[in-house]
């Protein structure tokens, strides 16, 4: 047994829930008579959905893998190691959940440099080494390719990526080290800084082949065959491998550059994992792997035990765990089926609420609005956004046919839906127009029909209040643009019952959407919260700091774009409603700025014009702006802001708005884009220390989003 694997299995009680990954050798004869061949396949033995990982137990397993194929290889009993994973599955990189319990930085050293000597084995071996890259791979999955002496890709492979970035790490098992100097640094700063940063987009087998990672691609059906074949033929040198020559002057400083340039635009220099990866991408100029490698496991070990990946690694599971579980949410069972759907409207909203049920549903969708001009130009509007579809060939003629077949429009609304299972508006957000609408749907659907409200601040119970069946209305809030944010507000009134819900979480589940259940109160949660947030900057500015200073204070956050370019992507008349109508409700927190009602009276469609491909304060605007005196430092603006955020989400906690702060950030999350480093929120306010200054405990406990005790 190698030291390596010892202190692996040492390791192993760190990571008490491992699901351990087996690494099986077979051998079998080359075709082309090339000779004996070792196959060394990762397995955790469970179905093909579930992802294979790398916690301690499992790179033992690898390295006790490499060492029978080590001693084969010295005896020339074969010609050659490959390495694949189940079907569907290449590997996914480390045990998330054994890494977010590590408590001390030389558990985390243990397990960068462990990961390290497993995989670099695959390099030292007396003979070539393949990896074919038969379903996802991601982190650690790609890198333990990359130690290899050749690799192929499936063209089916729906995921391929290094995250680690997006998650607050660094490619830690030589991703850093060497993909700039298999590919180049400009592409390889594209992978590992650029597409993690860009909300961890994924690369397909084809874009795996042409950035050169693989050496060869094949079909899906028959990848693992075809592999064999191609190694045979490069182990019998009838096929030649060339790969571009590597730029390691200029281009290479440029590059990393870039990547500099990438970050601060996405995280503004508050997440360190980008900045630790291109500087290790930098010293990987002189192609000194040995260097690069213990860099890796030092930058591994100081980010593992840092504030940003505890949360990088809270989001993620709140994502892909949590979003699954709806807290709150009433037994499926009780969900109706929904066959068709009308919605209300016919505007932009509506239409793009239209083509998402179509799409995800497939069944008839219908539109209604007050003349048939409206109609025609909402279902213009659908029938448009399919054309596109079809021109990027994500969808087929025939499926394009049948969806705009299925989305019409009508100015009847008896005609519309009369046989309606489920009604959506999306109007005037006026709680007197609402509820006039609801009372003439009403009146025409069938007993069962569920009605839902896309407000986004109005209270559905009242919007309820006078229909003679308020329990099966539900809030049913996107966000948009609707195509894109995955967050759902699911919103129960006072009378709303538990089919009603079960049903519109079935539809929510249907939409492919992040449902959360949420309290009828004001604005609901993100609009809340945002609402809170932008009016502290709004304030300041109002009260005489200049509006750059305001802007630049919230930087350190890293948040995805700026309170007064977000306020320009939500529409000024929008943030001006949805503050008058939490004005009404909680007046002494939320206040209604006299400059912004200013820009919205002038038509402004937002602060910035953008003549020098920059944003700059429209003179317009600064003419219509009226300021105090009150001058704040950009510490002085955060510290408010912060407080004032920290005061709502423990109010909001206090109401019962959501089940948890968990929930609070899932939504800040996938409905307003903020970044999985700062964990939503609360992981941010209490690592911080302003949930203490402001509530007196912290929002999480001990352990989440945080270094164990």
């Amino acid at each position: 047994m190698s030291t390596t694997t010892e202190l692996l299995k040492g390791a192993a009680e760190l990571f008490p829930d491992e699901v351990v990954t087996q690494a099986h050798v077979r051998h079998f004869d080359l075709p082309l008579g090339a000779g004996v061949f070792a196959l060394i396949t990762l397995d955790n033995g469970l179905d093909h959905t579930k992802p294979t990982t790398f916690g301690p137990q499992s790179l033992a397993n690898l390295d006790a893998a490499l060492d029978q194929v080590e001693a084969e290889a010295a005896a020339g009993k074969i010609v050659g190691v490959g390495v694949t994973g189940k079907p569907f599955i290449f590997a996914v990189g480390a045990d998330l959940k054994g890494v977010e319990l590590l408590g001390r930085h030389e558990d985390a050293v243990a397990i960068g440099k462990g990961g390290h000597d497993v995989f670099k084995r695959l390099s030292a071996l007396a003979v070539p080494t393949f990896a074919y890259y038969n379903g996802a791979a991601m982190g650690g999955g790609v890198e333990v390719g990359l130690h290899c002496s050749y690799r192929t890709v499936s063209k089916a492979i729906p995921a391929f990526s290094l995250p680690e970035v997006f998650l607050g790490l660094v490619p830690g098992w030589g991703g850093c080290a060497l993909l700039p100097n298999l590919i180049g640094a400009d592409r390889a700063v594209s992978v590992i800084i650029e597409n993690s940063l860009s909300q961890n987009r994924q690369l397909k087998g084809k874009q795996v082949f042409e950035l050169g990672i693989a050496d060869a691609i094949f079909e899906g059906a028959d990848f693992l065959e075809q592999s064999l074949l191609w190694t045979a033929s490069v182990l019998k040198g009838e096929t030649e491998v060339v790969r571009q020559e590597i730029d390691r002057g200029e281009a290479w400083d440029q590059a990393v550059e870039r990547g500099r340039a990438i970050a601060d635009s996405k995280v503004h220099g508050a997440a360190p994992a980008a900045y630790r990866a291109l500087d290790i991408i930098a010293a990987a100029k002189n192609g000194d792997l040995r260097q690069g490698f213990d860099a890796e496991t030092q930058a591994l070990a100081d980010l593992i035990m840092g504030g940003e990946l505890r949360s990088g690694i809270y989001s993620f599971n709140l994502v892909q765990k949590r979003a699954k579980r709806p807290a709150g949410a009433p037994d499926r069972s009780l969900a109706r089926p929904v066959t068709k759907v009308g919605v209300v409207g016919a505007g932009l909203m509506a239409s793009q609420l239209a083509l998402l049920f179509a799409r995800r549903l497939e069944v008839p969708v219908v539109l209604t609005d007050i003349d048939q001009e409206r109609i025609d130009k909402g279902v213009g509007y659908v029938h448009g956004e399919i054309d596109k579809l079809l021109a990027k060939r994500r969808i087929g003629q025939d499926k394009a046919n049948r969806l705009k077949a299925a989305v019409t429009g009508s100015l009847d609304k008896a005609a519309a839906f009369g046989d309606a299972d489920f009604v959506i508006e999306a109007v005037f957000e006026e709680m007197g127009v609402k509820q006039q609408v609801f009372a003439e749907v009403e009146a025409v659907v069938p007993a069962h029909t569920i009605l839902a409200t896309n407000t986004s601040s109005l209270s559905v119970s009242e919007m309820a209040s006078k229909l003679k069946h308020p329990e099966r209305v539900v809030g049913f809030h996107f966000f948009n643009p609707v195509a894109i944010l995955p967050l759902l507000e699911i919103v129960r009134g006072e009378q709303t019952d538990d089919a009603a819900l079960a049903t519109a979480f079935g539809v929510a589940k249907k939409l492919k959407k992040t449902a959360v259940l949420v309290k009828d109160a004001p604005a609901f949660v993100v609009n809340r919260i945002l609402t809170r947030f932008m009016g502290e900057i709004q304030n300041v500015i109002d009260e005489g700091t200049p509006v750059a200073t305001a802007e630049k204070a919230v930087e350190p956050l890293g948040l995805p774009m700026s309170p007064l370019v977000l306020l320009e992507l939500v529409g000024p008349a929008i943030g001006l409603h949805v503050s008058e109508t939490l004005n009404r409700a909680f007046p002494d927190r939320f206040t209604v700025s006299a400059n912004l009602a200013a820009v919205v009276k002038a038509g402004k469609r937002g602060f910035y014009v953008y003549d020098s491909g920059k944003p700059e304060l429209d003179p317009e605007v600064a003419a219509l702006l009226v300021q105090g005196d009150s001058v704040l430092t950009e510490e002085q603006v955060r510290d408010r802001v912060l407080d004032a955020v920290a005061q709502e989400i423990g109010l909001m906690l206090d109401e019962g708005v959501v089940a948890e702060a968990q929930d609070i950030d899932l939504c800040l999350i996938t409905g307003a884009g903020w970044p999985f480093h700062l964990g939503g929120i609360t992981p941010y306010l209490d690592r911080s220390g302003v949930s203490e200054r402001v509530l007196g405990r912290k929002f999480l406990a001990e352990g989440i989003a945080s270094v164990p005790a």
